[in-house]
């Protein structure tokens, strides 16, 4: 039975992932962190908490005797609260942050025992707390390329006012029957003391899914039901010996808990205390416990299993292979189903012994007997080393991180050891389907066999250039998948090589490569393509008026949650290369902009234009560079109107160019919802057209153009609310007319750049009815009439925005004012509010007259970010302030990194930071200079306020060498 895709046979017992994977639920955050759906994510992109990991309640012990009582006084003492970050995603660890458990093994040197699922493959950030609550940092100084334990080091020194002491390991008095406790810790939060009987010690390890699994080993069974952050606990019994460590459970609600046996734990802390290095040896092959009878239903003759019986009168199995990996040292030797009689003329049947050959012999060749279908066979292996095929280095370039393929990953999957592993699809590398398993075969045409062939690719391409990828998943090697990928060595601009040290307990980086510059843009040429739309010439040669938009988001700002949205724009200025597109594809000036045109030359672009309200931007292109027949779209100067024939012209899903006749069935007054969980660019006071055509919502980029071509309406879409039932975002295709946006492109077609002011408002409309209860007097009412036949409505302020930036008037309007005039100027359609884009101040009617002061937009752009300790922070954009009635500060969190300082500490997406070390930090500039002042790997605080206006205290740590604080700041021109 396969899972997940996974080759390997899974146990029926559903059992849990490790405890220590579950996650701390945030008192401080209510909202998904600005995590796009599994499309996104890169190295500043926050994902929701992922795992599903069932949580067991924790079985209380029953009263203890005096003895036991006087045992867990003592063991306490030497257990410790580990809180620890995976920094990054490596091998098959994602990034997180968790608690679990360990426990002290050597007093005088320093070292804890713990889980390897707990110390990770990759890097490791954290530290302990002690029984009497001093805290003192961990340093990673061995984790096992295999089984589920890992050493951690600390300095005895730093614990002052309590006796330290160690637990003695003895893996040879666990047996069957014996009274065990597991002290640890229930969920991360205080010591919890569970009792168990250990039931079995022959079980097969554990599988927990497509993450790490131990193998290769038996685990020890009882009945104890540890629950989350007991990862890691120490197994004792009456006399206060650790006799093994807790590992996991089942999730099914039974009270069974799986322990590690301390045989391998404990040779390798005594190399560590020796200052030696663990020697680990193997044959790529994972062996299973199976019982005798279904040995003998693969062959196990009767003399063998008499004889095994004789040696071994306790044992009920034997080792039989399960999976020989393809090119390894046993490949072609051993199959799937052999049953191992000796090792070096020795009778074998537990993996303790065959652990202890294979370590003593790498580089070295070992003898098997095993017999295969009642025969036997006598093969000869070389016996490799483990640790030459556990990654212990990665590289960092264009976004992405990658290293060599580990024998984890490979026995999951029944693949050689060989191959790039990308352990962080991101960036440049962010490939569509999935986040995690591919493995890359070339990089522009040249073989990456390895990391160092690798790097040696990627140090020689230039900076945004464009390259052919080959590469597989781990779980189909059969398909090779072919893209081509923009290389970004700006805003990525180091190629790092990060080197595990087990002597610091830390990850050495080093910077490789510098970044070539990018090769200069050539003229290219080519043609339109002609499709034939019967009936509608003008719809055919409108193609030549659209560019295909490809934008790419280095940094998460603004709250928008994708890293890449490709979409069309329309070109309304071929001779300047000006092009009109959605906020849903260009939300923010940050970005790389690459334009296609007519499906054939590729052209970098930049932003001239941001929209505050209307849902578009302008971005340009360099047209000297096209040698195309672009067109200029020509817009229409008069309103649509309700009814009226159209043809519509879109863009389907798949980029194909789809048209069709209709009928505009509504033009309504609407504002996009806001999304709750993270503020970001929303459309409000527009008109949206809506036409008679199931193509209008499979389209996010079109137009509706009249029979002579002319262009009535954009189409364009608009990113709404996400869903709190699916957690996808919610998008909205819908008509913007032409009109309304002339008086700003005529602008920019000048060269010049608009300068708009809003009201800091946010207005619906309101019908007759509703302004008579309202106090609007007839008179008015009867103006309203004459002055829109059509649509009888005023407009009622429904949300005044938070306060806006210093230097500017408070808002003089209130929630609840139904605007009559503006400027003299009766107020009854939305494309009258555009008044307010060139005036400082209004004269406004509301049955009295108000001087209303408008705010600049360009005041509400992001221009400056600032990650640090792996939240980015910025000034709060104009979402926020829409969606906030108080503004508490300048420094607004928009997204966390998973493993990251700010995700550890409850630092959230939305939080205002309103001081350092009790220093107000009003802005940026403030923050910063107070940040800086801190020392690295030092506690700070933080005061925030959440956006619901609850004021709370966090204490951090900085951590500057996995998380450097970095600054970003946009330069005028």
């Amino acid at each position: 039975m396969e899972s997940n895709g996974s080759k390997r046979k899974t146990s029926p017992v559903n059992v849990m992932g490790r405890p220590s994977k579950i996650y701390k639920q945030d008192p401080y955050l209510s909202v998904v962190e600005n995590s796009p759906p599994p499309a996104d994510d890169e190295q500043y992109i926050i994902d929701m908490d992922g795992e599903d990991r069932v949580s067991l309640p924790p079985v209380a012990a029953t009263a203890d005797t005096a003895e036991w009582q006087a045992t867990i006084e003592k063991v306490v003492r030497n257990v410790v609260s580990i809180h620890f970050c995976q920094t990054c995603s490596f091998d098959t660890d994602s990034a997180i942050s968790s608690e679990a458990t360990g426990f002290v093994v050597d007093a005088e040197k320093g070292y804890i025992l713990t889980n390897r699922h707990v110390v990770g493959a990759g890097p490791f950030w954290g530290y302990c707390i002690f029984d009497n609550h001093e805290e003192c940092d961990v340093y990673p100084v061995y984790r096992d390329p295999v089984h589920d334990f890992g050493i951690l080091r600390f300095d005895p020194k730093a614990i002052k006012y309590m006796p330290l002491t160690a637990l003695t390991l003895k893996p040879e008095l666990a047996k069957v029957g014996v009274e065990i406790r597991v002290v640890g810790n229930d969920a991360g939060e205080k010591l919890s003391i569970l009792s168990g009987v250990i039931s079995r010690l022959d079980r097969n390890a554990p599988e927990y899914g497509e993450g790490y699994s131990d193998f290769n080993t038996n685990y020890i069974q009882a009945a104890a039901a540890a629950s989350g952050g007991s990862s890691g606990s120490p197994v004792v019994n009456l006399d206060g010996h650790a006799v093994a460590l807790q590992a996991g459970g089942r999730a099914d609600g039974a009270a069974t808990d799986y322990f590690l046996p301390l045989d391998r734990p404990l040779r390798a802390l005594e190399c560590i205390r020796r200052g030696e290095t663990v020697p680990r040896g193997t044959i790529q092959t994972q062996w299973v416990i199976k019982p005798f009878d279904e040995c003998r239903r693969l062959g196990l003759s009767s003399e063998w299993e008499a004889a095994i019986r004789k040696g071994f009168p306790k044992e009920t199995g034997m080792l039989v292979a399960e999976i020989v990996l393809p090119e390894g040292p046993a490949d072609q030797q051993l199959e799937e189903g052999d049953v191992l009689i000796k090792v070096n003329g020795e009778l074998l049947t537990q993996f303790v012994r065959l652990d202890s050959v294979l370590d003593s012999s790498v580089d070295k060749k070992i003898s098997l007997l095993v017999q295969r279908g009642g025969k036997d066979i006598e093969v000869e292996l070389q016996v490799g080393d483990l640790h030459a095929i556990t990654p212990d280095r990665f590289v960092t370039v264009a976004g992405g991180s990658f290293h060599n393929l580990s024998y984890q990953q490979a026995r999951l999957y029944a693949i050689p050891v060989k191959g790039v592993y990308v352990c962080e699809a991101a960036g440049s590398f962010k490939f569509e389907s999935t986040d995690s398993g591919w493995l890359i075969e070339s990089v522009d045409q040249k073989k990456t066999p390895n990391l160092d062939a690798f790097i040696e690719v990627m140090s020689k391409i230039r900076d945004r250039a464009r390259v052919v990828v080959t590469y597989k998943h781990v779980r189909d090697l059969h398909t090779l998948t072919t893209s081509i990928i923009y290389i970004d060595r700006h805003w990525s601009n180091k190629m790092r090589l990060a080197v595990r040290n087990d002597v610091t307990g830390v990850w050495d980086f080093t910077n490789l490569a510098e970044p070539l510059p990018a090769a200069p843009p050539v003229r290219c040429k080519a043609d339109f393509a002609r499709p034939d739309y019967v009936g509608h010439p003008a719809a055919a040669d409108i193609i030549r008026s659209f560019v295909r938009v490809s934008c790419t988001m280095p940094l998460k700002l603004d709250g928008f949650p994708r890293a890449r949205k490709v979409g069309f724009g329309l070109v309304i200025n071929a001779e300047k290369g000006l092009v009109l597109v959605s906020r849903g594809i260009v939300p923010f000036d940050l970005c790389d902009l690459s334009l296609t045109i007519a499906e054939s030359i590729i052209v970098e672009a930049k932003v001239l234009f941001l929209h505050p309200l209307a849902n578009y931007a302008v971005i340009q292109y360099d047209p000297s560079l096209v040698d195309a027949p672009v067109q200029s779209a020509k817009l229409a100067t008069e309103q649509i109107k309700q009814g009226a024939p159209t043809i519509f012209f879109g863009w389907n899903q798949n980029f194909r160019a789809v048209v069709t006749p209709t009928t505009v069935t509504d033009i309504t007054t609407v504002a996009i919802p806001s999304n709750v969980s993270a503020p970001r660019y929303r459309a409000i006071n527009l008109d949206a057209i809506t036409v008679d055509t199931g193509l209008s919502g499979q389209c996010g980029s079109g137009v509706l153009v009249r029979e002579d071509g002319t262009i009535e309406a954009l189409w364009l879409n608009y990113l709404g609310e996400r869903s709190p039932h699916s957690q996808k975002d919610v998008e909205y295709h819908l008509g913007l007319a032409t009109p309304s946006l002339l008086p700003t492109l005529s602008q920019i077609q000048a060269d010049i750049t608009p300068s708009l002011r809003i009201l800091n408002v946010e207005t619906n409309t309101v019908q007759m009815s509703q302004c008579r209860i309202m106090g609007v007097s007839e008179s008015w009412i009867t103006k309203v009439a004459e002055a829109n036949p059509s649509r009888h409505q005023l407009f009622m302020v429904r949300k005044i925005d938070c306060a806006p930036p210093s230097g500017y008037d408070d808002q003089s309007l209130h929630e609840g004012d139904i605007i009559l005039t503006l400027n003299g100027q009766l107020i009854t359609r939305v494309t009258e509010l555009d008044i307010m884009y060139d005036h400082s101040y209004l004269d406004a009617l509301v049955e009295l007259h108000l001087r209303v002061p408008t705010i600049p937009t360009a005041d509400l752009n992001t221009t400056r970010a600032v990650i640090f300790c792996g939240a980015v922070l910025h000034a709060p954009h104009h979402a926020v302030r829409q969606q906030i009635s108080k503004l508490h500060s300048e420094v607004y969190v928009s997204v966390r990194t998973r493993g990251s300082p700010a995700y550890q500490y409850g630092l959230a997406p939305t939080n205002f930071i309103t001081a350092v070390n009790d220093v107000p930090t009003p802005s940026l500039t403030e923050f910063v200079r107070e940040a800086r002042k801190v020392a690295d790997n030092t506690y700070f605080r933080l005061r925030v306020v959440t956006f619901d206006n609850v004021p709370w205290v966090a204490t951090m740590k900085k951590c500057e060498h996995y998380f450097p604080t970095l600054e970003f700041v946009r330069e005028d021109g």
